[in-house]
């Protein structure tokens, strides 16, 4: 449980999937721990709630032997402070453009000296993990992920990568064909030219290529081009299929003739 092996797995070069967690539920988490994901996706940049709405869910989910990735709302320090705070293993910074503002996400997510992260985690009195040690090992199992997701990013790519100090690069393929005019269309040439073209980059730099895609099918695509680090849709969207495809087949056919 502590420390999570989500790091270690990532230097290793394995291949790391996870799921999103649409809901702040304890028996949601639960049930996706379940299917024995390496972490578990929780937004808060666009659900409606924040760190404050997940109690004891990120303890959860370590105590389940997953790892807690929130994703947070900007590249903000008291953000990135309190996700971690509260449980997570890992933390994604949205919309990094540059080499500075990935320089800033290092200093917020790290305590000092690497960072200027501000001391005094709540989740370890959770988990009944020492809080002494929670804090001195903080810097070595924290996981950073940044998010390229706009053709700005694309083109600063060479010098975002030689930033030191964070995990993953997570390719966010909606935002990412808004911006190269696109909208939507995150199958579009556009799309899967950058997409293809950032895992060659990232080669030998130590850091691992990240995307998050609903259909299995197209996961394996992205696993052949190099990436490691995939969210692999949600409880709620795979969910909602499976009952739509369920209450078609009975309409068309409720007796089973």
């Amino acid at each position: 449980m502590f420390p999570n092996p989500l790091k270690q797995k990532l230097q290793n070069g394995e291949i790391v999937l996870g799921s999103a967690l649409p809901v702040a539920s304890a028996l949601v988490t639960g049930t996706i721990c379940d299917a024995n994901p390496d972490f578990i996706w929780i937004d808060t940049e666009h659900a409606p709630f924040g760190v404050e709405a997940l109690d004891v869910i990120p303890s959860l989910m370590r105590l389940r032997g997953v790892a807690p990735m929130i994703r947070v709302a900007w590249n903000d320090p008291a953000l990135i402070k309190k996700a971690f705070d509260v449980g997570a293993v890992a933390v994604m910074v949205p919309q990094i453009n540059t080499a500075e503002e990935a320089e800033k996400a290092v200093e917020y997510a790290r305590y000092p000296p690497e960072g200027q992260r501000g001391i005094s985690p709540s989740w370890p009195r959770v988990a009944g993990v020492d809080w002494g040690e929670a804090i001195r090992r903080s810097n070595e199992e924290a996981v950073l992920i940044l998010q390229l997701e706009s053709q700005e990013a694309y083109d600063n790519l060479d010098e975002i990568k030689k930033v030191p100090g964070f995990d993953v690069l997570l390719v966010g393929p909606m935002d990412l064909s808004a911006s190269v005019g696109k909208i939507t269309e995150t199958g579009s040439k556009e799309v899967q030219e950058i997409m293809e073209d950032v895992p060659k980059r990232l080669e030998g730099t130590g850091i691992v290529a990240g995307t998050t895609l609903p259909d299995p099918t197209e996961v394996q695509q992205k696993l052949k081009w190099g990436y490691r680090f995939m969210n692999v849709g949600s409880i709620l969207g795979y969910g909602a299929q499976v009952v739509q495809q369920n209450l078609a087949m009975l309409r068309e056919n409720p007796m089973g003739e």
